[in-house]
């Protein structure tokens, strides 16, 4: 194994320049300098995993590499002590009692919600429109996480203000992880203020639906339905504090990561005509026409193939760190206590001798036929205990999702659009404006182009457009 420091660190500021400026850059410049690389931010020092080996060492051994450092310490602050965020002292626990929640018996349920919210918004959808797909995107991840949540009837203000405390509480966070945490967040700024009366009125609202659940004694088959009625060992249930951790957690894992995997989907489809054709093939021998549904899924073998290529190219959570509980060896190098460890699934899934040509949008690289990666090598739902436990719902959610958009409509990108990463909490385009198409189904448009196209073959300019509410 190869140790090594990564050059160009600045006096003071040490590298965070370059993974300010251009992140995903720096960090695939970073196996070339070893297999564990030191980088400075500031002057803390971070280890940064290039190979797939230590990753699926780090991430197997969640007890020496516990959920820490910069990220999670200030997500924790804001979100609590959820399932994503709690230390490896809480997590059995919690696993154990959460898990329920995503049993497969409980998907198909889940998936008629899903399949009613994708209607709605697709009978919004104009002929020869422009849509905002990230907006979009967003909007429908957002209330499938609401509807799931909450199954019971609420009227449209009590799910509109749901809705809008849910955006108020995730802008803050993303504010605060973006300006350093102190002073800037404790001043009465709007944005401040909009945050924090936001999370008092989401801690109201969890509240009162908990109460409401409880009194009528109705499993409603949703997510709160579920976090009421589970046990421990010693037949102790969540307190309230721990129902809101797991609420909050739920939202952000259900809308931050599905949204930016179905805008970047549908992207590269728009910039790959050939391999949408033939998803238009699949989608119209399966479904003809109609919503996709949960028994569906099977059939839906190439739109797998489309998820799984965009989570290589794009995977939602483009870096995490962890921190060390005790003195330990690794790579062969001795780390102290408390040293913080960084893995990015952007950094492995983009290496050329595990993923020939990687910047290459080729979904038949996940043929059923075609060899496994080793272990390590994809992780975008993370490894072992801690790995994401709302993988499957995520999957179920995309798929059910890509299959009926493509199924009645056509998106390309517009002249001239080039997609930019914002990575935030999760690699989310920064603007993904796309015209609209109505497909007559079996039949592609006049002139349409099958050939296919890399993703280093983009135009350069960047197009801003109107939002486009579905």
């Amino acid at each position: 194994m190869r140790v090594g420091p990564a050059p160009g660190a600045l006096p003071v500021l040490g590298h965070a320049l370059p993974l300010g400026r251009r992140p995903l850059d720096f960090l695939a410049s970073l196996p070339a300098h070893g297999d564990l690389v030191k980088i400075k931010l500031g002057p803390v020092p971070f280890h940064v995993l290039c190979d797939p080996d230590l990753v699926h060492q780090v991430l197997l051994d969640d007890r020496t590499y516990d959920k820490g450092g910069a990220i999670f310490d200030l997500v924790r602050t804001v979100a609590g002590n959820g399932l994503a965020t709690c230390p490896h002292a809480d997590h059995r626990r919690q696993r154990r009692l959460l898990q329920p929640a995503f049993h497969r018996e409980r998907l198909p349920a889940y998936a008629k919600v899903m399949s009613s919210e994708i209607t709605a918004m697709l009978q919004g959808w104009t002929e020869g429109g422009r849509l905002d797909v990230l907006a979009t995107m967003n909007e429908l991840t957002a209330s499938l996480a609401t509807r799931t949540l909450f199954a019971a009837e609420l009227d449209d203000a009590t799910f509109g203000e749901l809705r809008l405390c849910m955006h108020d509480v995730m802008t803050g966070m993303m504010r605060r992880m973006l300006l350093p945490w102190g002073l800037l967040n404790r001043l009465p700024t709007p944005g401040n203020r909009r945050f924090h009366q936001a999370r008092r009125r989401l801690r109201q609202y969890v509240a009162q639906l908990t109460t409401d659940y409880r009194r009528a004694g109705v499993d409603h088959g949703d997510l709160l339905s579920i976090l009421l009625a589970v046990r421990d060992d010693n037949g102790q249930g969540l307190t309230e504090a721990e129902i809101h951790d797991q609420v909050f957690t739920f939202y952000l894992g259900g809308s931050e990561t599905t949204a930016p995997l179905l805008s970047w989907a549908l992207y590269l489809l728009g910039r790959n005509p050939e391999i949408r054709a033939r998803l238009h093939d699949e989608v119209d021998a399966v479904l003809s026409g109609r919503i996709a549904e949960y028994d569906d899924i099977p059939d839906l073998e190439l739109t797998r193939r489309v998820i799984m290529e965009t989570l290589r190219l794009y995977p939602p959570g483009w870096l995490f760190t962890r921190l060390t509980t005790k003195a330990t060896e690794l790579a062969g190098h001795r780390l102290p206590a408390g040293s913080i460890i960084v893995y990015s699934p952007h950094i492995v899934h983009h290496r050329a001798d595990l993923f020939p040509d990687p910047e290459r949008f080729d979904p038949d690289r996940w043929h059923e036929d075609a060899s496994r990666p080793p272990r390590g090598v994809f992780t975008p739902f993370g490894s072992g205990a801690r790995k994401c436990i709302g993988e499957v719902f995520a999957l179920t959610e995309a798929t059910l999702a890509l299959a009926s958009i493509v199924g009645r409509w056509q998106l390309d990108p517009l002249p001239g659009a080039h997609a930019r990463m914002a990575p935030r909490l999760s690699s989310t385009p920064r603007s993904l404006p796309m015209s609209l198409r109505e497909r007559v189904i079996g039949v592609p448009p006049n002139g349409a182009d099958r050939g296919a196209e890399r993703l280093d073959a983009q135009p350069p300019e960047t197009v801003i457009m109107r939002r486009t509410r579905a």
